[in-house]
């Protein structure tokens, strides 16, 4: 593998301290979203701007060349209250950085910038492009699904989410559903009405020990889990109405529609979708990444939970530095170790690949 400047961490450690010190709530994100455009401003790279997406292009691109994306997001959860640190301080302790969104995404997002910078001005047999993107914690409609149309069609996006730079082939997709069950008010003193709750929990236990028919080879069990349930108002009144919401992790051996159709066919509520934008994924059999992921002794696994890869509609990985368990919890942190593997990672995917297109 190609060496790689050591300016290239140092950079992408700068970038990563002054990313954690800017507030970057989702939905919140304009300062953070100037950051990076300026950063990369800086490197001479001519970025995009749409809300706080920012994207750019290689200098040599060719449009009869394929187009790569690599992806990452710049949001970041509120922080909890269990925080001993100041999680909008950058503090480096141990070989680690600690800060909001140090390891969710930010070690990703900085790694794969520093990728970026390491190849912009190298012609390729395929044209990279960076995308610092929004609202990914929400999965809100003002992150990647809206810069999506500014950009060629993709032969594969490598979305940074930190899986110990393990390889994420699949994952499950979301399916929220919200169920409403009608029964007959009455007075809880006497024999009359029909519980609504009653008529919900029969749904519940079923719920409860359900299995869905198909089973995925990479991402195992399609998974529902009520979550949330209301009913009644007074404590004399039989409730003739009962709301529950499901949550519901679908896998690539059901299509959203498809997975909630099986439900309703075995419940009694009436049920609605809020969405069908959260798709599953799963790379094509025989796709390329998959033998550069063998070739070069990368763990594959099917990840349970959800990231940008759901609104892309291409073929997609999952793969950044960091540990997924780190994500959200108090004084998040990553290791400065683990960017610079990052960094180290991403590239040599990146040659292996474009060696694999020349040969």
């Amino acid at each position: 593998m190609e060496l790689y400047s050591p300016v290239l961490f140092e950079d992408a450690l700068d970038l990563l301290k002054n990313l954690v010190e800017t507030p970057s709530i989702s939905k919140e994100e304009n300062k953070s979203a100037d950051l990076i455009q300026i950063f990369l401003e800086k490197k001479g790279i001519k970025t995009h701007k749409k809300g706080n997406n920012i994207w750019a292009f290689p200098f040599h691109e060719d449009s009869k060349n394929p187009y790569l994306l690599l992806n990452s997001h710049h949001d970041t959860v509120k922080p909890n209250s269990g925080y001993t640190k100041d999680p909008y301080k950058a503090i480096i302790e141990d070989g680690k950085i600690f800060g909001l969104g140090s390891n969710d995404a930010g070690g990703c997002l900085v790694s794969l910038i520093a990728t970026f910078c390491h190849f912009y001005s190298k012609p390729l047999p395929f044209n990279l492009i960076l995308a610092a993107t929004a609202e990914e914690e929400i999965s809100g409609k003002n992150g990647i699904e809206c810069i999506l149309d500014e950009l060629p069609p993709l032969e594969l996006a490598i979305v940074g989410e930190p899986t110990l730079m393990q390889m994420a082939v699949a994952e499950k997709g979301l399916l929220v559903i919200d169920a409403l069950v009608k029964g007959k008010a009455g007075h809880a003193a006497r024999e009359e009405g029909e519980n609504a709750i009653y008529k919900a929990l029969d749904d519940l236990n079923l719920i409860r020990n359900y299995e869905f028919k198909k089973v995925s080879p990479y991402l195992g069990k399609t998974k529902v889990t009520a979550t949330i349930i209301q009913a009644g108002s007074q404590h004399n009144v039989i409730p003739d109405i009962c709301f529950y919401t499901l949550d519901v992790r679908v896998t690539d051996a059901y299509t959203l529609d498809e997975a909630f159709n099986e439900l309703k066919s075995n419940l009694k509520a009436e049920l609605s979708t809020r969405s069908l934008r959260l798709n599953s994924s799963k790379v094509p059999e025989g796709h390329k990444i998959l033998k550069i992921g063998k070739t070069l002794g990368i763990q594959t696994f099917g990840s349970p939970t959800l990231s940008d890869q759901a609104l892309i509609p291409y073929p997609s990985v999952k793969i950044g530095p960091g540990d997924s368990v780190r994500s959200h919890t108090a004084d998040e942190f990553i290791y400065l170790h683990e960017i610079e593997n990052g960094i180290a990672g991403y590239i040599e995917i990146l040659e292996t690949y474009a060696k694999g297109i020349a040969e």
